[in-house]
């Protein structure tokens, strides 16, 4: 096993191999932490770097370049898809993001577009071929996209915002209009996936970031959705699903018909595997501030998890969220050893 590339050890683990040391890669592991991502964004406005493909490919192999991790993960953001459905975004100056207008009315809903996703985001799969091209078979190349619940809460709130209020007095007063907007992004969602997946992606992560908004039926109002998306892709192609704050619904994540769940820092990973009745890989947990701290801290964090993960099978090391832009260039390089040394 110490002979598979990068990528074979990747997609050993997303099937359920017992490795003898798991995959690595980190979530937001290109971005601001670098100094040549920051140097490239000095000259390049975020939303120009996501949308030329020779720069999204440039920042999707840096870290790759620096570290040597296990998969690449296509650099883009997932309020592309509300974008090319006809309602674009920007970044506030304040901070947080903004969406051109919220959507307020039926009419509005009913004239997102959903029919030319592929051609309006080709920029974002010609990126794939490229990052592909250069990461030959080396390396494990990741997509991603939100999910159908948490684009809509940008789309209805209007951007970012705490507890997205607006949003959810939506869900509860229009359910069938929320259930509209849930088919036009799961349509959106389901074209998108199959070009990334025809431009070379091995695996897509779907973010269900705002999951713990949900207070009623998570499976209705978001993995419903998921697994038509999922149902709609090749078959038995790997998805990973990020549903934060909803670890504890486990029946529900296994029933969106993910391959891989990924899991943050509140829960223990092996105790988690015992509470699951059916095969399924893990990918996680480390708590990302560790990363801001001291190296022998990040060193004991990782091997305490590597540890509780000896032997499992289906196993990837990650974070539990995003890598924080105060994350320690020194830090990132202990974990990357850590788990690299790990037998």
């Amino acid at each position: 096993m110490t002979d598979m590339t990068s990528r074979e050890r990747f997609l050993a683990a997303v099937n359920g191999e017992v490795l003898d040391r798991p995959p690595m890669w980190l979530m937001r592991q290109a971005g601001r932490y670098l100094p040549e991502y920051r140097a490239l964004k000095a000259k390049h406005d975020f939303l120009t770097l996501a949308k030329t493909p020779e720069l999204a490919t440039e920042v999707t192999l840096q870290p790759i370049t620096r570290y040597g991790f296990d998969a690449a993960i296509i650099f883009s953001d997932i309020l592309v898809i509300p974008e090319a459905m006809g309602q674009p975004y920007h970044f506030r100056e304040q901070g947080g993001i903004g969406m051109d207008y919220p959507l307020e009315s039926a009419a509005q809903i009913r004239a997102l577009e959903t029919d030319a996703i592929t051609e309006r985001l080709a920029y974002v799969g010609e990126a794939l071929r490229m990052t592909r091209h250069e990461l030959k078979d080396r390396t494990a190349l990741l997509g991603f996209g939100g999910s159908p619940w948490t684009l809509g809460a940008y789309m209805v709130e209007g951007g970012s915002a705490d507890g997205f209020p607006r949003y959810l007095e939506f869900v509860r007063r229009e359910p069938v209009l929320f259930g509209e907007l849930m088919e036009k992004l799961t349509a959106a969602l389901v074209a998108y996936f199959k070009m990334q997946i025809a431009a070379g992606a091995d695996a897509i992560q779907i973010f269900d970031s705002w999951a713990a908004l949900v207070s009623g039926s998570y499976a209705d109002v978001s993995i419903k959705w998921i697994h038509q998306i999922i149902d709609a892709l090749p078959e038995d192609f790997p998805i990973i699903l990020y549903a934060k704050g909803k670890a504890g619904c486990r029946r529900e994540l296994v029933s969106s018909g993910a391959r891989v769940l990924s899991l943050d820092w509140s829960v223990e990973l092996a105790s988690y595997r015992e509470g699951l009745d059916t095969p399924i890989a893990l990918q996680g947990n480390l708590d990302p501030s560790v990363l801001d701290g001291d190296v022998h801290n990040t060193v004991m964090q990782t091997r305490r998890i590597l540890e509780s993960m000896r032997g499992q099978p289906g196993y990837i090391f990650n974070l539990g969220h995003g890598i924080h832009p105060t994350a320690k260039l020194e830090n990132v390089a202990a974990l990357v050893d850590t788990v690299r040394q790990f037998q």
